[in-house]
Formats: C-alpha cells, sequence, structure tokens
C-alpha cells in the first residue's frame, strides 16, 4: 500500500473521513461456532477467495479446509498483484467459470480487486472483506492504510524493491523486509512461522497500489467485514470507516494483525459462514 515518487515508494496514509462504524458483533463472537452448514432454503454457493500483497492462494487453507468440511465448494485463486485493473480482470474472467452463486472473499488488497472484479459478476451475491481495503470509485488501495499505518515508515526500511519484466515505467515489485513482516504483517504468528511466510512471500507491483478504483461493488451487493484490532498494516480506524461507508455487517476482532486470516481461521470462517447463509436458493 505504497506509491512511488521519482521512482521511490512512498506509503500514503489517509483516514476515511465517514463515521467509524461500531462493531454489531462482540468480539467473542468471532471465535463462536460457524453457522455452517447454512438452514434448509439456503443455496450453496461456491466461496472464492482473493488473497492480498505479500500473500498467497496458501493463507486461506484454514478457512478452505472449514468450509470443505462444511460441505461447501471453496476456491482460493491465485491474485496476480500486478494492477488493480488486470488483476480485477483475472478475477472476473474467473468468475465467470463458476455455475451458480458465489460469496467472494478478499483480504487485504485482495479486498480492493474483489470491489472491482464483482462490479459486473451477476453471480457474486456477497462480500467478505477480511482486513481488506474496500476503495471508493476513485480511490487507490495505497490511500486506506490510514494514519499509524506501519507503512508510514521510510520507504527504505520497508521494502526490498526489485525491476520486473515489462513493468510500467515507473513501477517496481516490492517485497516486505523482513522485520517489517514479522513484526507488523504477521505480528500474532509464532515467529517461525512469520519468518517462512516472509521467505516466501509474493511479491507486489507499485503499480497495484497506485490503480484506482474503477467501480465500488459494495454499493450494490451486500457485505460483511472482518476487522482485527491488532492490524499494523491496515489500521482498525481505516477498517472501520470503510465497513461503515459500505454498510458492511461488521465483526470487530479483538486482537490478530494483518494475518489474522492465518493465526485465527477459527474466528474468521464464522463470518464468510454468515455471508454464505445469506444467499437463498430458489
Amino acid at each position: 500500500m505504497s506509491r512511488t515518487t521519482a521512482g521511490k515508494p512512498v506509503a500514503i496514509l489517509a483516514t476515511l473521513t465517514v463515521a467509524v462504524a461500531p462493531a454489531v458483533t462482540h468480539p467473542a463472537a468471532a471465535r463462536a461456532r460457524s453457522p455452517l452448514p447454512c438452514p434448509a432454503g439456503s443455496a450453496k454457493p461456491t466461496v472464492v477467495l482473493v488473497h492480498g500483497a505479500w500473500a498467497d492462494a496458501s493463507s486461506w487453507d484454514g478457512e478452505v479446509d472449514a468450509l470443505r468440511k462444511a460441505g461447501y465448494t471453496a476456491r482460493a485463486i491465485g491474485n496476480p498483484l500486478r494492477n488493480l485493473d488486470s488483476d480485477a480482470a483475472t478475477v472476473a474472467a474467473f468468475l465467470k467459470t463458476v455455475s451458480g452463486p458465489v460469496v467472494l472473499v478478499g483480504h487485504s488488497y485482495g479486498g480492493s480487486v474483489i470491489t472491482n472484479a464483482a462490479a459486473d459478476a451477476p453471480n457474486v451475491k456477497a462480500l467478505v472483506y477480511v482486513d481488506a481495503a474496500a476503495p471508493d470509485t476513485g480511490e487507490t488501495t495505497a490511500q486506506l492504510s490510514g494514519s499509524g499505518s506501519a507503512l508510514g515508515g521510510a520507504p527504505d526500511t520497508l521494502y526490498d524493491k526489485a525491476s520486473y519484466a515489462n513493468a510500467p515505467v515507473g513501477a517496481s515489485d516490492l517485497y516486505l523486509k523482513r522485520d517489517a513482516f514479522v513484526r507488523s504483517f504477521a505480528s500474532d504468528l509464532p515467529g517461525d512461522v512469520a519468518e517462512r511466510l516472509w521467505a516466501t512471500q509474493r511479491a507486489a507491483s507499485t503499480a497495484a497500489f497506485q490503480t484506482p478504483s474503477r467501480a465500488a461493488a459494495w454499493k450494490k451487493i451486500p457485505s460483511w467485514y472482518f476487522a482485527s484490532t491488532g492490524d499494523k498494516i491496515i489500521t482498525i480506524e481505516s477498517q472501520l470507516s470503510m465497513a461503515k461507508r459500505a454498510g458492511s455487517k461488521v465483526t470487530k476482532f479483538a486482537g490478530g494483525s494483518h494475518l489474522t486470516l492465518v493465526s485465527h481461521p477459527e474466528a474468521v470462517t464464522p463470518v464468510i459462514g454468515a455471508a454464505v447463509c445469506s444467499v437463498k436458493g430458489d
């Protein structure tokens, strides 16, 4: 969640001006048993999960396992992390291969991707944001980290920067440095786990964070928002502001990190389950 000026990544921190939403779910309820399987009369949508920057589809392993054990089809797909327009188009193309209704879930930058991919995907019946960006039209992901985000530090302390083939002019790949990843990105995970995830992270292009959103699917599709108070990458204030603006059903999780989906899938899955159970059968 950064931009480049004269080729150098610079964090942009902007807290949304809308009122912060109170959580409608007590933090302890986030650990409650999943509502899955849904009551009779509900549809059985496919759950499509989109990862964020510096991660990959395996970050959803816990949620995929739980959804599959409950009898639901869950697909965690690759997010190219190149450019918001092309990343959203990639996800939108995958959605066309899915028959029946879809619950579309995004983490971090993946929230920006689903916000755009779902705009012209009539089979998407619910959106779920997990510690995620939920931009309005014209906003970039970089603008949504929030005041006080760890991404506000000096770029040379946050990122290892590399060129990549066919990059747009001025764009480069960013890898989170070890200290930033372990202390801020994965701060509630055991040290050895955080180190392994740092070592296997996928780079994200600066272009991904700088591309303005072309749509805001949450304006027409019901949404749920899982917000971790311990997130140091997208601040809890920014998360709750975005959730309020979107009219999302909010679960506020006490603690966690930007990778609560990895450390506490048992808390995240019930929120996805609530969205799944909202989709009614014919």
